[in-house]
């Protein structure tokens, strides 16, 4: 009896000491670089806190015997807060991984902090084409979409439906020009003109004298290169001006359901967009967006949706690599499809990009939506390899040529 007692006890010491050892490991720290107030607050913000969050969670909340934090921070738009929000998480806060970075201005230059350290950072809100084109680095990942798919997906669409001359309202940044250069490109390409364009400032409240000059131009398509709330103001301003009455159409080249739901369905009716991600696309998303909404009270926007995601294939590749190296991580990361509820068969290159499907999307008239959030109705999905641009376009140093 002494015998026995003795090995349960040898036992339990043993199981303690795992424990103790278990618990004094430090966590591991993944950092969200957010708009958590301003006009992208919605498209990313608490929301992608909460989608990271529960990305975590649904892992079992700890890998290679580490708890998993998530942290966020507000960078409130402006480029320099961003870097220096990125310089302390790396450097202070012994943080990992930088997720989402919404707005490209920010993105860039948290990026530059992330690269100089070799550390990993996933882009899910910022879309400038930059990020895996001359602002690649070996360890970050552009994962949900950029200006040229989102150009590509839109601009081809109208082209080929005889909208064939363009006008562009364009948010004065990274974003907004390259999202008017990569459209006015495929608008060339594909037999249209672009008459012109007048660029505005980030967040502006009063669209009046820019719709007057794409109003005079005679466009058919007026091409909103921005995002948030300015492609909110933007649309609804358009529709007292009555624009689209007189015939000319709106195309927002970057617009999220949030944004639709903003704008209501009565002034956004008829818009076409793409988009990389809809709640209501099969089973699998509609599983993931209810038990979002039951957090968040709104269904997820697709730079939120691809938070979970990416914060998923990362953990899974810590945990195969046995380390957070972040070479060793980035192998896996590259080297596994992403298959779940985001993307089919995704991949990421090795410029970073993250080549999944996108989607085109007509909005839904008042009399066909049945509720709330029922907004959009497919038009066409896009195979990732026709959706984004192709290596052999890319300016990215790491690819070889």
């Amino acid at each position: 009896m002494k015998r026995v007692l003795s090995g349960v006890l040898a036992s339990v010491l043993v199981l303690a000491a795992s424990a103790a050892v278990a618990q004094s490991k430090p966590p591991l720290k993944l950092g969200g670089i957010l708009d958590m107030s301003g006009l992208y607050a919605d498209i990313t913000g608490p929301g992608s806190e909460t989608a990271a969050k529960m990305a975590v969670e649904d892992f079992g909340g700890e890998v290679l015997g580490r708890k998993v934090e998530i942290i966020a921070a507000d960078h409130l738009n402006k480029a320099d807060l961003a870097a220096n929000i990125a310089r302390d998480m790396l450097d202070n806060q012994g943080v990992e991984m930088i997720f989402d970075v919404a707005a490209s201005a920010t993105a860039l230059a948290a990026g530059e902090i992330a690269k100089a350290r070799n550390k990993i950072m996933m882009f899910n809100g910022p879309g400038s084409i930059r990020l895996s084109n001359e602002a690649c680095g070996p360890y970050t990942v552009h994962y949900v979409f950029d200006t040229f798919a989102q150009a590509n997906v839109t601009g081809l669409a109208a082209v080929r439906q005889g909208l064939d001359t363009w006008f562009f309202l364009t948010a004065d940044y990274a974003f907004g020009q390259d999202l008017e250069k990569d459209t006015a490109n495929v608008v060339v390409k594909s037999g249209g003109k672009v008459l012109g364009s007048v660029r505005h400032p980030l967040n502006t409240s009063d669209f009046s004298s820019y719709l007057l000059q794409a109003q005079s131009s005679k466009a058919k398509v007026i091409g909103l290169a921005n995002a948030g709330g300015d492609t909110i103001n933007a649309i609804k301003q358009a529709a007292e001006f009555g624009l689209t009455k007189s015939g000319q159409k709106l195309s927002p080249l970057l617009a999220f359901v949030t944004d639709i739901d903003s704008v209501g369905l009565e002034t956004a009716q008829g818009l076409l967009l793409a988009e990389a991600f809809y709640w209501d696309l099969n089973d699998d998303t509609r599983a993931f967006s209810k038990r979002f909404m039951e957090r968040v009270k709104r269904v997820p926007t697709s730079a939120q949706a691809g938070v979970y995601s990416s914060v998923t294939h990362y953990l899974k590749a810590v945990k195969a690599a046995g380390t957070t190296d972040a070479a060793a991580v980035m192998k896996i990361m590259k080297e596994t499809p992403i298959n779940d509820f985001f993307a089919k068969n995704g991949r990421i290159r090795e410029d970073g990009r993250m080549v999944h499907d996108m989607y085109l999307f007509e909005v839904k008239k008042p009399s066909e939506s049945k509720g709330r959030w029922d907004d959009y109705k497919l038009l066409a999905t896009v195979p990732g390899n026709e959706a984004f641009q192709s290596l052999e376009l890319s300016r990215c140093p790491l690819v070889k040529k």
